[in-house]
């Protein structure tokens, strides 16, 4: 049997959290962005950019960047408005969410783009 790896992540300890399914896993180059947006294209869900501070990103809403991209399929579009919103918001974490209009939800969400934390 694999031996079960325990993350120690705790609320006083913000450089701990873990954010979506994704950041349990090593940090994900640009390739393997680039192959998730891919993914939400596929799966024809509406991809939408969100920030947060990071001190808040354990327990709040997160900010919608502009509107979620209906109906968009070009992966730089998509890509230029995430790098977009980490310039205009480098202290903040920034997300990547695909809706899943069929069943009103989200798809997937992962964060691209880390804030410097601070405790």
């Amino acid at each position: 049997m694999i031996e079960m790896k325990d993350y120690h992540s705790s609320l006083s300890d913000p450089s701990s959290r873990k954010f979506e399914t994704f950041s349990y896993l090593p940090e994900m180059d640009n390739t393997r962005i680039r192959q998730q947006v891919a993914y939400i294209v596929a799966k024809e869900w509406n991809p939408a950019i969100e920030h947060s501070e990071p001190e808040n990103a354990f327990d709040h809403y997160w900010y919608m960047w502009k509107l979620p991209m209906f109906g968009e399929t070009n992966i730089e579009r998509i890509l230029a408005e995430a790098e977009a919103c980490h310039i205009a918001h480098p202290r903040h974490h920034v997300r990547l969410v695909g809706y899943d209009n069929a069943k009103q939800s989200q798809g997937t969400a992962f964060v691209i783009y880390r804030g410097p934390v601070t405790a």
